[in-house]
């Protein structure tokens, strides 16, 4: 496979995509809204996003499956799987509150080879293949060069459902706000991680995510330099709901301060 080929191909898709949210988003009420779990928001919006990125994504690599947040299509062990997430940052749109992405990776087995994220109200698309750069809109982006966590911009995600670490995380939080720049919540996952890899924010750490959630903006934030673990220090970050990413300058210190309050006891 051209995975610069392909990826392209997949920014035309998540354009396309991008211009039936926006649509939306100028018309959208509260009534359209169901509800799949606790604080676990959906749209047609969402399912119209996913149908359009799906029947594009087939008609480019048919022998592709896909794990994605609304379930169109399924996953049966299929060597390549696009892992997709629609409209990352659901409640954010429903709120009219312009902060929120269309996350799309393609993975070969165990790894991704390809990501776009597209953060739709600024019209940014990030995104990388295998072996290539990070790119924003075509030009090249590296994450910063911050060297500690003083001298940092956390991101941080709060979860919705999932609240068995709450405390823990709250407590991390309080550390970071009293040791950094600050902290921000924006509340879509993908553009957090894909600020960190234009190096808008230093790092970003989340538990109770879904690989729909991470896949993309994952694989860019290392193709732009940065690194990327669990609360343990491995590798389980797309599978493993939860994820700290950074700089590579500051990640061995943001690590041991999350890993303090989340790592396994």
């Amino acid at each position: 496979m051209n995975y610069e080929a392909t990826c392209k191909k997949v920014i035309d898709i998540a354009l396309q995509t991008s211009e039936f949210i926006s649509s939306e988003a100028r018309k959208f009420s509260l009534d359209n809204v169901e509800v799949k779990g606790l604080h676990n928001f959906v749209s047609y919006v969402d399912k119209g996003s996913e149908e359009r990125i799906v029947e594009g994504l087939h008609k480019l690599v048919p022998e592709a499956g896909f794990i994605a947040e609304e379930g169109t299509r399924g996953y049966n062990n299929e060597q390549l799987k696009w892992v997709i997430d629609p409209l990352d940052g659901t409640t954010n749109f429903i709120h009219g509150l312009p902060v929120y992405s269309i996350s799309i990776a393609l993975m070969d087995g165990d790894h991704t080879v390809l990501g776009v994220v597209h953060e739709v109200n600024l019209k940014e698309t990030f995104y990388a293949w295998k072996d290539s750069k990070a790119y924003l809109n075509e030009r090249p982006i590296r994450v910063s060069t911050a060297s500690s966590v003083k001298d940092s911009l956390i991101a941080a995600g709060f979860p919705y459902y999932d609240f068995h670490k709450m405390h823990a995380y709250l407590d991390s939080l309080e550390f970071i706000l009293k040791n950094s720049h600050g902290a921000r919540r924006l509340g879509s996952a993908a553009a957090d991680l894909a600020y960190v890899a234009c190096g808008r924010f230093e790092a970003f750490y989340e538990y109770s995510l879904k690989p729909w959630d991470v896949a993309a903006g994952a694989f860019i934030v290392e193709q732009a330099g940065g690194k990327i673990s669990d609360f343990s220090g491995g590798k389980n970050h797309i599978f493993g709901e939860e994820l700290i990413a950074s700089n590579s300058l500051i990640f061995d210190e943001f690590f041991a301060i999350a890993s303090k309050y989340l790592g396994k006891k």
